[in-house]
């Protein structure tokens, strides 16, 4: 159960329950969606966004309907929905990955936790077709451990790709599984277990997890803790140290969704959603001045998006709504809203220059 304020009313509802849309107002100054997305069935979680490759209007958005009946959703820059892959058994996170080769192809793909079946699901991008054969059950199928988090990691040295996976539960120690993924001849994925690593408070859960494939570092939300970071390679040297602990102080409630925009410099942002506060809360990528693992308040952003779960942003240039990025942040109501960087960065963060490279 959780409490939620809907209609000036406190009301205790199921966790998969949310208020109507429009019936909880955001705090008062909070930043305006400029797109919300049309309704899923259930409970929206999670998105990811992905590129085209050659026309950025045609850029989608990919998100989770979080039930037992659940699906992907698939939506065009406008929020429309545009395709729905159904059948998923609590589907909760999701990321996506380009160029992988899958039977001699390069393949963009999207990976979703499918939480009910402790496994991870994998379609192809644009057009949602199945590439896995329903067997890559993570943390040996255990249901205390059943599968929330996941973010994918493409090395830049030789190319592996990885998903990290975190769960409803798990131990103090090693509450994260990392897996390397790739073809498994037929042109299918199939997966390996390289480490489980990262420390647990043993308060609430891990969910939302982030990768910075460029600086090496993997972030995860301890809810109502913090933020952990990691070396994200599992060879790098003393992977298995924990780099920082940040954001401990401030919040509502829980740590949620984790998203980074990225600058050219290897400068940027790390989002953090303040669940319960309805808002952002902003910190440095690439940490203080000489000290990369100190990673201060730069700014809080009241959104109008109601306790926002999981969310993901690009600083990439979508069209003249979006001219130096978008941020896609989940909302009570089974929607997800589009927010223009410009209207996150005011006048006080920096905004990425148009580009024409993914």
């Amino acid at each position: 159960m959780k409490l939620l304020r809907c209609c000036s009313l406190l009301l205790f509802v199921p966790l998969t329950g949310a208020c109507a849309p429009g019936t909880t107002a955001p705090v008062p100054g909070a930043l305006k969606p400029r797109v919300v997305t049309e309704p899923t069935q259930h409970d929206t979680d999670d998105p990811a966004i992905w590129i085209h490759p050659t026309d950025r209007a045609k850029s989608l958005v990919i998100g989770t309907d979080k039930d037992s009946d659940g699906a992907l959703y698939v939506y065009d820059l406008a929020g429309k929905i545009v395709n729905r892959v159904g059948g998923l058994r609590r589907p909760n996170n999701v990321d996506l990955a380009y160029g992988v080769m899958l039977g001699g192809k390069s393949t963009d793909i999207v990976v979703t936790t499918e939480r009910e079946m402790q496994r991870l699901r994998i379609f192809s991008l644009p057009d949602m077709a199945s590439v896995d054969k329903g067997d890559l059950v993570v943390f040996g199928g255990d249901k205390n451990r059943a599968p929330m988090g996941v973010a994918l990691y493409r090395r830049p040295r030789d190319g592996a790709l990885f998903a990290i996976v975190g769960g409803k539960s798990g131990p103090a120690t090693g509450y994260l599984g990392q897996y390397r993924l790739g073809d498994d001849g037929t042109g299918h994925v199939a997966m390996a277990l390289v480490r489980q690593f990262g420390a647990y408070s043993g308060k609430k859960e891990i969910e939302a997890i982030a990768v910075d494939a460029e600086l090496g570092y993997v972030y995860y939300s301890d809810e109502t803790v913090g933020v952990h970071k990691y070396a994200v390679d599992p060879d790098a040297p003393d992977a298995n140290r924990e780099l920082a602990l940040f954001a401990t102080t401030g919040y509502a409630s829980d740590h949620e969704g984790i998203s980074i925009y990225k600058l050219g410099d290897g400068t940027g942002y790390l989002l953090v959603s303040d669940q319960q506060a309805n808002q952002f809360r902003l910190y440095p990528r690439e940490g203080a001045p000489g000290r990369p693992h100190e990673h201060p308040l730069l700014k809080t952003v009241p959104v109008s998006a109601i306790e926002s779960d999981g969310s993901e942003v690009t600083s990439l240039s979508l069209g003249p709504k979006f001219p130096h990025g978008l941020l896609v942040a989940m909302s009570n109501g089974r929607v997800f809203h589009y927010y223009s960087w410009d209207d996150v960065a005011g006048g006080d963060l920096r905004r990425a220059p148009p580009d024409s490279a993914r």
